[in-house]
C-alpha cells in the first residue's frame, strides 16, 4: 500500500455498514479531527519520518505545536506457523485482526535456526501475499529477538527490498539463543560479554537505518518482568545505545487470558506471569514484581517505579500492549502432525493447524480482541506508524475500554493545539498550563459482550532530574498520582481540563484510568498511589472485569 492510499475508515465512499462489520470505530474521531480531506488526502509527497511542529509565532513563549492526528490501532507481537510454539496461519490471523478492527500488526516470529535458515524467507513471501490480499491492513515483518543476557524484544523493519535480509542477518549475528549468549547472572563471567553484545546489536540496527539500507527499524522490549532478567542498567543501556531505534517496552504483555478463572488451573495468572526469581534475575527487584497489576507489567503499573525512573531522566520511553498470540483461549484448533522424521529446524514452518471441534489449551486473545495500541499518525502508511511510535504518540487500552483519547498540553492564551503524547513543551517558571484530556467513551459492547465504562482518570506527575548516578536505580521518588477524577456515568465525548503549575523543575505527566472494578494501594504506598492497579488472586483474574488505559507522557521543560 502506498503512503497516500486511503484506508476503508478514511474513505467516505465505503458504506457505514461495511465499516461496522469490520469493527471500525474511528470514523467519528477522524471526522472530528478534520482529517478526511487534509492529512489523509490522496496524492502529495511521501510521508516524512516525523511531522515537524509549527514554529512558534512572535510574542509567544518558547514551545511547540503538534499537527492534527488520527489514531491507528495495532499489535506488534503476533506469532504464526513460522514460530515453533504457535499454530495459526497468516490467513487466520489477518482475518481475526480485521474482525477486531486492527489497522497494523507485526509478525515477530521466534528466533531459531529453522527460522533463520528457511522460515524468514518463506514467511516473507506470505507477508507479500497478505499485503496484496489485505490492502487495508499494514502488515510488518519482524523478529522476536532473544536479547543476549536478557529477555525478548520485538524487532521490525519498514517494508522494502532489504527488510527480510536485515532481520535475518541480525538474527544470526546477535540472537542470544542462537549464540548461546544467555547467561546474565551478576557473577557469571559471560554476563558482561553478553550484555555488550546486545548493545552492539542495537547499534548495528541503527547503522542499517542511518545508511539507508532499510527505511526504518524499531525495537521494543517484550514482557520485561516476566522473568526479572531485564535489569535496570541493561534497559538504560539499550535505550541509550540508539534511542531512535530502541524506543520502549510492552507496558502490558499478551497472554491476558491466562488468568481466566477455571481455565489454566488454580495458580494461573494474566500474562502467564507465573515465574519466580532465578539465578539470572536481577536481585534488586522485589518479590511482588513478578505478577501483573491490572494486566500491566509491574514496571509500568508501579507509580514511581521503573518506567517512571526512566522518564524522570527526561528521555521518552514508549509503552505498548499486544496479544503475543500463540494459542487463543477456548480455541478448537491444534497443531498439525509432522511428516515422519521432520522437525521445525528442517522446515522453518509448522504444519497447518487442524480443527478438533473441542477447546484446546491456550491463554491468548486474537490480535485486537482484548489489547490495543493506538498510534497517532498524520498520514496512513507503514512509515507513519513507525514515526508515531518513535514520537511516543501512543495510548493503550484493554477490553476496548475507550473509543478515543486525545491529550493536549497548552499554555494560557495560546490559541494553538499545544503538544500531545510524547511531546515536549518549553515553558518558563510561573507560566500557567492546562492539560486537556478529551475522552470518547465506549459506544458499543466489546468482543466479550460488555459495554465498558470508564470510572476514573488519573494523572501521574514526576520531576525530571536528568541521568541517574546509579543505573540500576528503579525508583522515581518524586513521581506520584497528582490528580484524579471520578468520571463514572459520563458518556460520549467530553474534555477534562487540568491546570498545571510550573516551578523551578522540569517535569512530565502521564495518564491512566480504569473501569474501577479492582483498585487498591499502589506498590510504593498510598501517598504515591492511593487507588492503583493490584494483582488478582491466583486463578481468579478475569481480564474483562479489570480493564485499564494508559497514555505515554508529555514533558514540560522549564527554561530560564
Amino acid at each position: 500500500m502506498t503512503e497516500q492510499q486511503l484506508p476503508a475508515w478514511a474513505d467516505p465512499s465505503v458504506p457505514p455498514a461495511e465499516l461496522d462489520a469490520q469493527g471500525v470505530s474511528r470514523r467519528g474521531i477522524l471526522r472530528g479531527a478534520g482529517l478526511f480531506g487534509a492529512a489523509f488526502a490522496l496524492g502529495g509527497a511521501a510521508t516524512p519520518a516525523l511531522a515537524a511542529p509549527a514554529a512558534a509565532s512572535p510574542g509567544r513563549a518558547v514551545g511547540g505545536e503538534d499537527p492534527r492526528l488520527a489514531y491507528l490501532v495495532g499489535d506488534h507481537h503476533v506469532h504464526s506457523v513460522y514460530s515453533h510454539d504457535a499454530k495459526y496461519t497468516f490467513s487466520q490471523l489477518a482475518t481475526a485482526a480485521a474482525r477486531y478492527g486492527l489497522d497494523w500488526m507485526v509478525f515477530n516470529e521466534h528466533s531459531n535456526f529453522g527460522h533463520a535458515r528457511y522460515g524468514a524467507k518463506l514467511e516473507h513471501q506470505e507477508i507479500l501475499k497478505a499485503r496484496a490480499e489485505n490492502p487495508r491492513q499494514l502488515i510488518f515483518q519482524g523478529l522476536e529477538w532473544y536479547i543476549p543476557a536478557a529477555e525478548h524484544c520485538t524487532v521490525f523493519a519498514a517494508p522494502g527490498p532489504h527488510e527480510v535480509d536485515v532481520l535475518t542477518r541480525f538474527e544470526l549475528a546477535y540472537d542470544g539463543k542462537l549464540l548461546k549468549y544467555t547467561d546474565g547472572a551478576a557473577g557469571n563471567p559471560n554476563t558482561a560479554r553478553n550484555e555488550a553484545h546486545a548493545v552492539k546489536g542495537i547499534k548495528w540496527l541503527a547503522e542499517q537505518r542511518r545508511t539507508g539500507y532499510v527505511d526504518d527499524v524499531l525495537v521494543l522490549a517484550n514482557h520485561p518482568m516476566r522473568l526479572g532478567i531485564d535489569s535496570p542498567h541493561e534497559m538504560r543501556n539499550w535505550r541509550d545505545a540508539a534511542p531512535e531505534i530502541m524506543i520502549g517496552m510492552e507496558g502490558a504483555p499478551g497472554a491476558q487470558g491466562g488468568g481466566i478463572p477455571g481455565w489454566e488451573g488454580p495458580e494461573s495468572q494474566r500474562g502467564e506471569y507465573t515465574n519466580k526469581p532465578s539465578a539470572d534475575s536481577w536481585a534488586g527487584y522485589p518479590q511482588n514484581a513478578y505478577v501483573l497489576y491490572g494486566g500491566f507489567d509491574w514496571m509500568t503499573a508501579t507509580v514511581g517505579g521503573m518506567w517512571d525512573a526512566m522518564l524522570a531522566e527526561g528521555k521518552l520511553f514508549t509503552v505498548t500492549t499486544n496479544s503475543d498470540v500463540h494459542r487463543v483461549v477456548f480455541d478448537t484448533w491444534k497443531n498439525g502432525d509432522w511428516p515422519p522424521g521432520t522437525t521445525f529446524d528442517d522446515t522453518g514452518r509448522l504444519p497447518d493447524p487442524v480443527n478438533t471441534g473441542s477447546p484446546q489449551p491456550g491463554g491468548d486473545f486474537w490480535p485486537g480482541q482484548f489489547s490495543r495500541t493506538h498510534v497517532g499518525v498524520t498520514r496512513y502508511g507503514y512509515r507513519s506508524v513507525m514515526a508515531g511510535l518513535r514520537a511516543g504518540r501512543v495510548w493503550l487500552d484493554h477490553g476496548h475500554l475507550l473509543d478515543g483519547l486525545e491529550v493536549r498540553l497548552t499554555r494560557a492564551g495560546d490559541r494553538g493545539r499545544g503538544v500531545t503524547l510524547g511531546g515536549r513543551l518549553r515553558v518558563r517558571r510561573g507560566e500557567k498550563l492546562t492539560l486537556n484530556i478529551t475522552v470518547t467513551t465506549a459506544s458499543r459492547p466489546n468482543p466479550h459482550g460488555i459495554l465498558p465504562e470508564l470510572a476514573h482518570v488519573d494523572m501521574i506527575r514526576g520531576a525530571v532530574r536528568g541521568p541517574v548516578a546509579d543505573r540500576d536505580d528503579w525508583r522515581a521518588p518524586d513521581s506520584r498520582v497528582a490528580w484524579s477524577k471520578d468520571v463514572s456515568g459520563r458518556k460520549g465525548t467530553y474534555t477534562l481540563r487540568v491546570p498545571l503549575s510550573v516551578g523551578e523543575e522540569s517535569f512530565y505527566v502521564r495518564l491512566r484510568g480504569s473501569d474501577g472494578k479492582r483498585n487498591g494501594t499502589g506498590c510504593l504506598g498510598a501517598s504515591v498511589d492511593p487507588h492503583g492497579p493490584i494483582p488478582h488472586p491466583p486463578g481468579d483474574g478475569d481480564p474483562w472485569q479489570d480493564t485499564w488505559f494508559y497514555s505515554n507522557p508529555v514533558f514540560v521543560d522549564v527554561v530560564r
